[in-house]
């Protein structure tokens, strides 16, 4: 039979020439969206001035906002342009409201002398058209200065005090607790988010007077019936292509996979598992890393089920005073912990594989223990900086030292430097090993090098080095850089990688088939995750063709690694039947877990919210919690628990102690079941606030009024909470136990 064009492409090197193809042709086009950036993005005015001549704030002082913004970690608390936390408000949005009610009593009054209650329907839509027109027609967002009208001027006025209040006095009914922030601090903040509001509210440029084709900056975020501010037609257009397109690829993937992929060649053999009769120096100093990375584990439930608790009842303390354990800082250090053991983890994995691949230890074994020490120094200092820098108790060094407060980017820039100089150092002691390796091998140098990038693209959060970005929409282009492009490129190369090896050193998958799955993974990957970095740049300032490139491309790549794991557990459990003992089944079940979980989580959960009409009105809501802890935790954070095990497991096999896996099955389904009953009321609520965006307006779903009916399932989190809590637990016991305490197999 003629070979076709897609049996040459579904080979080993098909797949592998694909993968460059397609990732130089995705970086490309990225590269020159970042270079066109500058031309898109909405600019901060020089000034604005009311109509009456008078300078309500400069440029300085919008940079100045987002300093003391991102300085204070508000970005923990509420959102800006949707962007952040959801306790407190979307302070776009407020701003936004705030101005709107401002507006329709202003031209009230001077259109009808009455106040809105008494105006009938009529005079009431007249006074909408009025408002509409200070918006969309006499607020230009230009470079060059925006003028506003002398209503608005007096609206910005009002939203000063509002937010000095707010901010200076704290917002109990939220988990605010203020007296951190200074009064001269808050109204440099109120420049900024004021900026961001013009961002949202007024038109771009070139879209003027174009019927069906005007849009504000950020593409008619948010919903805001006062000025009939919606979503279009388009993006109901490019959610309609998205499902068909992923509904076809799908079936399209399923079929490669088990036409090319799982074919079993006549007589082909399993490698078979590892066998570990010693460790070299280097792998025994990695025993030390276990309890520190299991631990920051536990403390990063803990701090999770503290904030749960303020999310349910925000007015009361949960054993700590807010006034100790505020809010945002520890919602701070709960986000940033999961970074850091979970990398940490992949560190162990790296540098416990690397010899086994070498064969040979490292030269010097001693510097294990170095890399040990720099990054207990980052993590301790990195978290204590976190709580100063947002508590106030650094504000000449909070850049460096403290919290930069944005999102998930947190970490003061000292220990960004720290950590960036961390991997690369961990990169250089496992390179140096396998380029003395006899055999290339694919499965280990798309690990090694898919964690060189993680540490390179790190550094994209990190421009300017030594200041605050000035524009917001510039800087979160770039913090979703690492954010997406970490998690949905560079991890999900990782994560490739490492199911690939594992699977194939476990004796559960060939080598030629890994290799081809994982090809291509890395070719799905690099083919909707580079350009799917769009679908988070909808609404904070970014034009509007992102919507549809960020629609496109979308969640297919776990499906592959979802599906390699049902054979190789087929195969385990073919052995099992065989009277075959797997000796790393333990790693081998968090492997598993990870790769459904990330189908689960990246796959399911980021379809629910990656759409742009279910992205419009759900943006910055409970609907994103499912996909974000379920998609770090499974497909990134078993793998590095996958990774403590296996190294406990080769000390124990080294030793000759006992394995039992009792104690790792119970915590790995409490942790499991827990994160997916985790996402059923997150579920529920995203979807009651979404429904209170698209009928009552963004605004609402943000207020605490909206989740008044929710107190039911705001509290069910207590279940699911419970279920990881204990699950963590017995991962830190166990391994503790497994790696210190192990006895002696009996010999009869």
């Amino acid at each position: 039979m003629k070979e076709t064009l897609l049996d040459k492409f579904m080979t080993r090197k098909g797949l592998y020439t694909g993968f460059w193809i397609i990732a130089l042709f995705m970086v490309s086009i990225l590269i020159y969206y970042t270079a066109n950036l500058q031309k898109e993005v909405p600019p901060i005015a020089k000034d604005v001035k009311s109509a009456s001549g008078e300078v309500l704030y400069t440029y300085n002082d919008v940079v100045e906002g987002k300093g003391y913004f991102q300085e204070f970690d508000l970005m923990d608390w509420g959102s800006l342009l949707g962007m952040g936390a959801y306790m407190g408000p979307d302070l776009s949005t407020e701003f936004f409201h705030h101005r709107a009610l401002f507006l329709y009593d202003y031209y009230s009054k001077e259109l009808y002398q009455k106040p809105l209650k008494e105006l009938t329907a009529i005079e009431k839509a007249g006074v909408k058209e009025r408002v509409k027109q200070d918006f969309h027609q006499q607020t230009k967002l230009l470079e060059n200065g925006v003028t506003y009208t002398d209503a608005s001027a007096l609206a910005y006025k009002e939203n000063v005090k509002h937010l000095t209040k707010m901010l200076v006095e704290g917002d109990p009914a939220r988990a605010f607790k203020g007296g951190v922030i200074r009064p001269e601090e808050a109204v440099k903040i109120a420049a900024f988010v004021d900026w961001s509001q013009m961002v949202a509210s007024s038109l771009r440029p070139g879209t003027v007077g174009k019927v069906g084709e005007e849009r504000t900056w950020s593409n008619n975020w948010p919903h805001e019936p006062l000025v009939d501010q919606d979503t279009s037609y388009n993006n109901h257009i490019v959610s309609l292509w998205e499902f068909l397109i992923l509904w076809t690829l799908t079936i399209v993937v399923i079929f490669l996979s088990y036409e090319y992929l799982f074919k079993k060649e006549q007589n082909e053999q399993l490698s078979p598992a590892i066998k570990v009769t010693s460790l070299f120096k280097s792998q025994k100093k990695l025993l030390k890393y276990i309890p520190i990375v299991s631990l920051l584990f536990v403390v990063q439930l803990f701090l999770g089920a503290y904030i749960a608790h303020l999310y349910s009842d925000p007015t009361e303390d949960f054993i700590f005073s807010q006034s100790l354990l505020p809010f945002n800082v520890i919602r701070s250090i709960h986000t940033q912990l999961a970074i850091l053991w979970v990398a940490v983890g992949w560190l162990v994995g790296g540098m416990l594989i690397a010899p086994w691949v070498a064969n040979k230890d490292h030269k010097f074994p001693w510097l294990v223990d170095v890399l040990w020490i720099a990054l207990l120094v980052v993590a301790v200092g990195s978290i204590v900086g976190l709580y100063l820098g947002a508590t106030g108790q650094l504000r000449d060094t909070w850049f460096w030292l403290g919290n930069e407060g944005r999102e998930l980017l947190n970490l003061g820039r000292v220990w960004d430097i720290g950590l960036v100089i961390g991997l690369v150092f961990w990169f250089l002691l496992i390179v140096s090993l396998i380029k003395k390796s006899a055999t290339n091998n694919p499965l280990v140098g798309t690990i090694i090098w898919s964690s060189f990038a993680i540490a390179t693209l790190y550094i994209a959060g990190m421009m300017p080095v030594h200041k605050v970005m000035p524009n917001f929409t510039v800087d979160d282009y770039y913090r979703w850089w690492v954010i997406h492009l970490w998690v949905e490129l560079t991890f999900e190369l990782f994560a490739a990688g490492v199911i690939a090896f594992m699977t194939v050193s476990l004796g559960l998958i060939s080598q030629k088939t890994a290799e081809k799955v994982m090809f291509f993974e890395l070719f799905l990957i690099m083919m909707s995750g580079t350009l799917g970095v769009g679908h988070h740049y909808w609404w904070q300032g970014l034009d509007q063709y992102w919507i549809a490139i960020g629609g496109i491309f979308s969640a297919l790549e776990p499906l592959p690694l979802a599906l390699m794991i049902v054979e190789a557990w087929k195969n385990q459990r073919d052995q099992k039947v065989a009277g075959k003992i797997n000796e790393f089944s333990t790693p081998f079940m968090w492997i598993a877990g990870s790769a459904v979980l990330n189908w689960i989580g990246a796959g399911f959960f980021g379809m629910v919210i990656n759409t742009p009409t279910i992205s419009y009105y759900s943006h910055g809501t409970y609907l994103i919690m499912p996909h974000g802890h379920i998609a770090l935790l499974g497909a990134f954070g078993y793998i590095s628990i996958a990774f403590l095990y296996m190294t406990s497991r080769a000390n124990a096999m080294a030793n000759g102690w006992v394995w039992n896996h009792k104690l790792s099955k119970i915590a790995f389904w409490l942790l499991t079941i827990g994160a997916l009953l985790f996402a059923l009321p997150t579920l529920i609520i995203g979807l009651e606030q979404t429904r209170v965006a698209a009928e009552m307006g963004y605004y609402f779903t943000r207020t605490r009024e909206a989740l008044a009916g929710m107190q039911g399932w705001m509290w069910f989190r207590i279940l699911p909470d419970t279920l990881m809590i204990g699950g963590g637990v017995l991962v830190f016991v166990d391994l503790f136990l497994k790696t210190f305490k192990g006895k002696k197999i009996a010999v009869n």
